[in-house]
């Protein structure tokens, strides 16, 4: 011990010589056994012999602040150590003993500057434990007292590294200078360099978890070696429980082998007879089937055998036609006696032919005789029916329709409004529904001929009844005819005033459209459903149009026509466009023509009164709105052409009434409110009360017309006479301000023309008003334009001495414009009276006037006073009380 405290000794020396610092405090120095590297990815470590390397730990104190260092020496050629490597304890994060190396030698120390880097973390192998602990301890204590921190300890048992501080305690050597400068060693106890390890190596967790550890056992923290020799023992005493156990045992497992081989020899007995038995079962089972097979062909033929029998039978009786179907198929009349047996013997021809049809017939029977010939004599009896029933149809639809023509009480008379009835006309027909339904199975193709037969013979029944209602509503309306000219200069204003009640003419209208749109939409309804169209219900339940359908006193539902109980599948099915098409175009055929008695009344109504048309027009469309079935796509059209004849002809009248106003642009010479003004408020009166419905865009599409050619042909107008313009256009302006205040509260089109008008008064009013103003006081206000157009290009000192702005200048132009100033405002105020032919509007404009002048004034007098600071002019107030007692 003594000879390794000397060669500690000369180690210490050795390396303070190569440091050649003296401010440089070793702790400690070490020899290395071996340096390592880490050598590719793999977690084993790779050893390789380097230069002999000596730790030195040492530590530099500047000022307050002293800095620790860990220096790696090494041997010189010449065997003198030499700095290698510099490592500052400041950035050591872990140290961390290697487990692979079983002598526990071997360590690695961790700095964080080094992360960044491509070098491994420096490893070392000491010589023994003893350097290992030593280097480490004096680490450790350094980080502590220099750092104030420990670094992470990995691989180290604290335990064993405690014990070995307490066991060895040598004599830690250090160096203290004297007064000659020289470094001298001294032995100082390692118990007075203060350091624990108990307390450094283990934190206060782990030291608690050890303290509960040792307190089961009624031990304490220092008592390692006491509590290690009771663990040893215990196991010791474990390892002889487990031997002794064992050899307890074996008697039991003998009698288990024993039991085992008992077993085996009786499942070898078994499995011998297993396969005895399993022979004869196979030999039995062989015969077993050989007999089912025999008895299920024999069963088979004859199950075989008996559904032969029975399908030949529904075969025959399939193929059978009854005497009663055939007679009636073939020469039965179709009076309404005769209709049940009839449909009877069309159900049966119909199920019949589908019977023998694919896939309700067997394809192997397709081919025999029998079935080829049964077809060929049903498809004989289907065309021979469909024949007979379809001229019996066309025949009777033409008499039916004959009938009512030649009978003129069905129509309406002189004296006497007739509303068409066909109730009787669909009940005779309703007889024939679920004929037409069979005809549309047996045959579609002979629908057509039929559709066209019936519309073309109730479209005789139609038009006639349209035309006498018509002719005869026309004939039993009372109403004056009101006058079409309401804008015309040359007419009197009265003439409009007294306009007659023509409210009769909207009435008789609206009672055609009443009688005769739901009934051409129950027409429509009744002929898509009488003629087997796959189209939905046209009318609905609870009335048409304006929710009050105009019924027929029918005792059954018109819409019960026996159709819908004969195939539940043709009523599931969706309309198509190929259905709609053809129902339309047969529609069209029904009721084409029966627009002109429409149209015959439009006209009537629009000779009358042309104002009618605004109220007619809501009509139309109200019922038009109600029209939403696309069935009835002939009734829309017509509504819709109604509609539009309607707006044509309102249009006609709005165009005669634009010509109307711009005549008056003919006209020499015009002063005062032109009379379209004045008239166009009655004519927009009398438009708003006729209003209905949705006819509001109509009337607002005239009154933008209207005002829009009348504010045209005013500014024409006033354009001749360029001298009276602005007196022309302000007293046109407040007219038409004045007669349509109450309108323009409540329409929205008027309003905003009425505010359109105001701007255009205000801006004619302004016009003129500045003119006169600048007529009576010229020289005045021209001398401050001149001063205001000075100040943008000349200071304001300067202007006095500039050509014709002196004071002298403005004493003479003061002289002369305000000198009997009141004799100018008067004339000012007959010059605004002289031309106005609308006395009412002279207060307001005078008022304009004087406050128009004042600002002026007041604006002239605020530049004479930055100008011309030391001349006096009339003040404003002065003016202004001039002007008030004026």
């Amino acid at each position: 011990m003594a000879k390794s405290s000397a060669d500690d000794l000369d180690l210490r020396r050795a390396s303070e010589s190569a440091i050649e610092d003296p401010n440089q405090n070793i702790i400690i120095s070490i020899r290395v056994a071996k340096t390592h590297g880490i050598i590719g990815k793999s977690s084993k470590l790779t050893r390789h012999m380097a230069k002999p390397r000596v730790l030195a730990l040492s530590t530099k104190s500047k000022g307050q602040s002293t800095t620790a260092f860990l220096r790696v020496l090494k041997y010189s050629t010449g065997g003198v150590l030499e700095p290698a490597k510099l490592y500052k304890l400041k950035h050591l994060s872990k140290v961390e003993v290697i487990t692979n190396d079983p002598s526990g030698c071997t360590f690695t120390l961790g700095f964080d500057n080094l992360r960044s880097q491509s070098v491994a973390p420096p490893l070392w192998t000491m010589r023994n434990i003893d350097d290992r602990n030593r280097l480490l301890l004096c680490i450790l204590n350094t980080c502590k007292d220099v750092l104030g921190r420990l670094p992470k300890v990995v691989g180290i048992d604290v335990v064993e590294m405690a014990l070995w501080a307490k066991e060895n305690r040598p004599s830690v050597s250090t160096q203290r200078n004297v007064q000659d400068g020289g470094p001298v060693a001294s032995a100082v106890p390692e118990n007075e360099l203060k350091v624990n390890v108990e307390k450094e190596l283990v934190s206060q967790a782990e030291e608690e978890d050890m303290e509960a550890l040792l307190g089961t056992y009624v031990m304490g923290v220092g008592e390692a070696e006491a509590f290690s020799e009771r663990l040893k023992r215990e196991l010791q005493a474990l390892e002889a429980a487990n031997v002794h156990a064992i050899l307890e045992s074996e008697p039991l497992m003998d009698e288990v082998m024993q039991g085992l081989e008992s077993a085996t020899i009786c499942v070898e007995d078994m499995d011998e007879w297993l396969g005895i038995f399993n022979v004869k079962l196979r030999h039995m089972r062989e015969d077993i089937e050989s007999i089912e097979t025999r008895n299920n062909k024999l069963v088979m033929q004859s199950v075989n055998n008996k559904s032969l029998i029975e399908e030949l039978d529904k075969l025959v009786e399939r193929l059978r036609v009854p005497s009663e179907f055939a007679a009636s198929l073939t020469g039965s009349s179709f009076d309404e006696a005769r209709m049940l047996q009839n449909v009877e013997a069309c159900e049966w021809l119909t199920n019949a032919l589908r019977g023998i049809e694919a896939p309700n017939l067997d394809p192997a029977y397709a081919n025999m005789r029998a079935v080829k010939e049964k077809r060929a004599e049903l498809e004989k009896l289907k065309s021979t029916f469909v024949r007979r029933a379809s001229e019996f149809l066309r025949n009777y639809f033409a008499s039916l329709v004959d009938f009512m023509i030649s009978d003129k009480s069905y129509f309406s008379q002189r004296g006497q409004l007739k509303r068409p009835d066909h109730a009787d006309l669909r009940y005779k027909c309703r007889t024939y529904a679920r004929l037409l339904q069979h005809l549309k199975s047996l045959d579609k193709n002979c629908l057509g001929p039929l559709r066209k037969a019936y519309c073309s013979s109730l479209n005789l029944l139609l038009r006639r009844e349209a035309r006498e209602f018509a002719n005869e509503l026309r004939a039993s309306t009372k109403a004056s005819r009101n006058p079409t000219v309401w804008l015309e200069g040359s007419t009197g204003s009265g003439q409009n005033a007294n306009a007659t009640d023509t409210s009769t003419v909207s009435d008789a209208y609206a009672k055609m459209l009443t009688i005769f749109i739901p009934l051409l939409v129950d027409e429509s309804s009744f002929f898509a459903h009488f003629m087997c169209f796959e189209v939905p219900t046209l009318v609905p339940p609870g009335g048409i149009v304006n929710g009050n359908k105009i019924g027929y006193d029918d005792d059954d539902n018109d819409d019960d026509l026996g159709i819908m109980d004969i195939d539940e599948n043709d009523s599931k099915s969706g309309k198509t466009s190929a259905e709609l098409a053809a129902l339309n175009e047969s529609l069209q055929d029904l009721l084409d023509g029966i627009q002109e008695d429409f149209y015959a009344v439009v006209d009537w109504a629009y000779k009358i009164d042309p104002l009618r048309c605004i109220s007619m027009h809501g009509i139309t469309e109200r019922y038009l709105s109600g029209q939403k079935a696309d069935a009835a796509g002939f009734v829309r059209r017509l509504l819709g052409d109604l509609e539009a004849r309607i707006s044509r002809q309102f249009s006609r009248f709005v165009d005669e009434a634009c010509h109307q106003i711009e005549r008056n642009e003919r006209n020499v010479r015009q002063m005062g409110v032109l009379s379209y003004i004045p008239r166009f408020a009655t004519l927009a009166t009398r438009m708003e009360q006729y209003i209905q419905g949705q006819s509001r865009d109509l009337v607002d599409q005239a009154y933008t017309k209207f005002v829009s050619i009348m504010f045209a042909t005013l500014e024409k107008i006033a354009q001749t006479d360029p001298k009276y313009a602005d007196m022309f256009l302000l007293e046109n302006y407040a007219a038409f301000q004045n007669s349509l205040y109450d309108l323009a509260n409540v329409v929205p089109t008027l309003a905003k023309f009425y505010h359109q008008a105001s701007e255009a008064y205000e801006q004619a009013c302004t016009r003129h008003i500045s003119m006169i103003i600048y007529y009576q006081f010229e020289r005045l206000f021209q001398f401050a334009r001149r001063i205001e157009d000075l100040m943008f290009t000349v200071a304001s000192e300067e202007i006095p001495f500039q050509l014709g702005l002196s004071k002298m200048d403005l004493r003479k132009m003061l002289k002369s414009s305000l000198s009997g100033v009141d004799k100018s405002i008067a004339a000012m105020y007959k010059k605004l009276q002289k031309n106005l032919t609308s006395e009412e509007l002279l207060p307001s404009l005078w008022d304009k006037c004087k406050k128009e002048f004042l600002d002026k004034y007041e604006n002239f007098a605020q530049l004479v006073a930055k100008i011309y600071p030391t001349e006096n002019i009339p003040s404003v107030a002065e003016m202004r009380d001039l002007l008030a007692s004026m």
